[in-house]
C-alpha cells in the first residue's frame, strides 16, 4: 500500500476535464516527480491532492486514510516561499504549528530551533526574509514545510525562482537534507534536469484532459552530485524522459 496514493481522480472544470484518471503512489521516504509541458494539469493535481480541489470523482489517501477534500492534511509548499516579511524567520517557520498545530509559541520556536542547523539555517534565527539570500529563503520554507507535514509534503516548483548556480546548489543540499529527514515529497518540475537528479521515480503528465502516460524508474544510489548530469546513464534518462513527453 501507498503512503500517499491517488485512485482514479477526474477534475474539470465547466465543460473541460483537466486531468483523468490519475493514479499514483508515494511511499514512504521517496521523492517522486510530476513531470509534463504547460497546462497538463499538474497544478489542478496538487490542489487536488492537497485538499483544496475536491475531485469529480476518485480518492485521495494518505496512510490509508481518506484525506480527498480535506485541507490542511497534506503540507503544501508553493512556487513561492511566502515568507512573511514583518515576522523573523524563526517565528516565520513556526507560523504553522501556531495555526495549524495550536502550539504556544515557546514551545513551537523549541521544536524548530534544533533543526535550524540541520537545515543550515543557524545564525537566521532573528534576521528578516529580506535580509536571506533566495537560496536561503527556500531552506526556510522547506524547513516550515517539514515541521507542519505529516511526513508528506507537495513541493510545486520549488527551485524554480533559483538562478543557475544557486539552484545547482541547493540541489546538492536538498538531497542531503532528504536522507536525514526522509519527508516523503510529491513535486513539480519543468526541469527534465532536475527530475532526474532529484527523483526515484518519474511520472509523466501529459495530454488534454491529462493522464500519467509513462512512470520511470531513476534506478542510481543517492545522494547524486551535479557530475551525475554528465554521465551517459543521466543522458539515457533524459533521452527516455523526453521520448515519453512526446506521446
Amino acid at each position: 500500500m501507498g503512503y500517499l496514493k491517488t485512485e482514479k481522480i477526474k477534475k474539470s472544470f465547466g465543460n473541460r476535464t483537466v486531468i483523468d484518471d490519475i493514479s499514483i503512489h508515494l511511499e514512504e521516504g521517496e521523492i517522486v516527480c510530476l513531470l509534463g509541458v504547460s497546462g497538463s494539469g499538474k497544478t489542478t493535481l496538487f490542489n487536488v491532492i492537497s485538499g483544496l480541489y475536491s475531485p469529480d470523482s476518485g480518492k485521495v489517501l494518505l496512510n490509508d486514510k481518506d484525506v480527498t477534500g480535506k485541507p490542511g492534511e497534506i503540507s503544501y509548499m508553493l512556487q513561492k516561499d511566502l515568507l512573511l516579511p514583518y515576522y523573523s524567520v524563526l517565528d516565520n517557520i513556526c507560523l504553522p504549528l501556531v495555526i495549524k498545530k495550536g502550539m504556544k509559541k515557546k514551545a513551537a520556536r523549541d521544536k524548530a530551533l534544533p533543526l535550524f542547523e540541520t537545515f543550515g539555517l543557524e545564525g537566521t534565527e532573528q534576521k528578516y526574509p529580506s535580509q536571506l539570500s533566495g537560496g536561503m529563503r527556500q531552506r526556510a520554507a522547506l524547513l516550515r514545510t517539514y515541521l507542519s507535514s505529516e511526513g508528506v509534503a507537495l513541493l510545486d516548483e520549488p527551485f524554480s525562482a533559483l538562478d543557475t548556480i544557486t539552484k545547482s546548489a541547493i540541489h546538492e543540499w536538498y538531497l542531503n537534507i532528504m536522507q536525514k529527514i526522509k519527508l516523503s515529497t510529491l513535486f513539480v518540475t519543468h526541469d527534465i534536469d532536475e527530475a532526474i537528479l532529484l527523483s526515484d521515480r518519474v511520472y509523466i503528465l501529459s495530454g488534454a484532459p491529462g493522464k500519467i502516460t509513462n512512470e520511470i524508474v531513476i534506478n542510481e544510489p543517492k545522494p547524486r552530485t551535479n557530475d551525475f548530469t554528465m554521465t551517459e546513464e543521466f543522458i539515457g534518462y533524459k533521452r527516455r524522459i523526453i521520448e515519453a513527453l512526446k506521446m
